[in-house]
């Protein structure tokens, strides 16, 4: 097949790891496969039978969303590509527009639970052959939204070259790796540190708005030598092999690609009690509710002391990218068909 994938950008994130992902293994089997997006530092990253067409299609406004609909349907009418595929809600209204004026289906991928309910944004998730939900927790949460053309296509990993080993000095070295917004929750991390006792340090790994504010509250409190911002990094594998627990304090997530990973290395974990981490694990017994900062520092703590049991994960749940494609590709057979 002929397909058209759409993303706002190919900076760095579970979105633009999956669609990465994906489109190499799609190519691997013979698909002819383009990639849209505003650009970004992990273009470079697109498997070598991939191509990539830059495109605002990042852009919330709708004359442009249009614009760039209607260069995409020219592209597909000229190339004869038979399905375009969106990832993230302003692709969505692209991929919609784009469908309808070169008259081929569009499927979406929905990557995470949103706040904004109100129905006009969700028109083309109403009107898309498919909606691939990533969790069985988005599916659930956002189908009132979405209507009955919903199914879950958990989000596959490649095998992993490392395995845990944990800390290399002795030193109890906590590790944060995400984009750094409010919804990471890495924020009441940081605010909670100064309050735990032992030696310890913290790893944050990414990028995000609120790179700066970080930086800022970590001189606040005296944590500079105890607390370091790494920026957007390609070898989280290694960050996770080396340190002693990943911290993962998400308000929100669709299926998280670093979780993943983290249970796959076996690495151990704190992490928040919300519904796609319940889904991963194998009893909600010691999630964390995120925000809860006085749970969080008990927590902290006592994993420093080494009172405090871990959660436990099934990597059995986390799906190889084969197994993730060949659910794709039924996804597109049958979409197709039905044309």
């Amino acid at each position: 097949m002929k397909i058209i994938h759409i993303l706002p950008e190919l900076e760095e994130g579970g979105v633009e790891r999956h669609v990465l992902w994906l489109t190499e293994e799609l190519s691997f089997r013979g698909h002819d496969v383009t990639v849209i997006s505003s650009g970004g530092k992990m273009v470079s990253r697109l498997a070598s039978g991939v191509n990539h067409l830059a495109l605002p299609v990042d852009v919330k406004n709708p004359l442009t969303a249009f614009f760039c609909a209607r260069k995409i349907a020219r592209l597909a009418a000229r190339e004869n590509v038979q399905l375009l595929h969106a990832h993230s809600r302003v692709p969505a209204w692209v991929a919609y527009w784009a469908s309808r004026m070169a008259k081929i289906p569009f499927v979406v991928t929905a990557h995470g639970v949103f706040s904004n309910k109100t129905a006009w944004i969700y028109r083309p998730y109403r009107k898309a052959e498919r909606v691939i939900c990533v969790s069985s927790a988005v599916k659930r949460t956002m189908e009132p939204c979405f209507g009955n053309n919903t199914t879950v296509i958990l989000n596959g990993m490649p095998e992993k070259d490392l395995s845990w080993k944990g800390s290399k000095d002795g030193m109890f070295r906590f590790l944060f790796i995400g984009r750094l917004s409010p919804v990471k929750g890495i924020q009441d991390i940081v605010e909670i540190l100064p309050l735990l006792q032992g030696d310890w340090t913290l790893d944050v790994v990414g990028n995000g708005p609120l790179f700066s504010t970080l930086s800022a509250k970590i001189k606040e409190l005296a944590l500079n030598d105890r607390v370091f911002l790494h920026g957007f990094r390609d070898d989280t594998d290694r960050w996770l092999s080396e340190c002693s627990c990943l911290l993962f304090p998400s308000y929100t997530e669709g299926m998280p690609l670093t979780l993943a990973r983290a249970v796959q290395m076996g690495v151990p974990v704190l992490a928040s009690s919300i519904p796609p981490v319940i889904e991963m694990a194998e009893t909600e017994e010691g999630l964390l509710p995120p925000g809860e900062k006085d749970l969080w520092r008990r927590a902290l703590q006592g994993v420093l002391e080494g009172n405090k049991s871990f959660p436990r994960f099934s990597s059995e749940k986390i799906p190889t990218i084969k197994k993730m494609t060949d659910e794709v590709e039924a996804v597109y057979a049958e979409v197709s068909c039905s044309r």
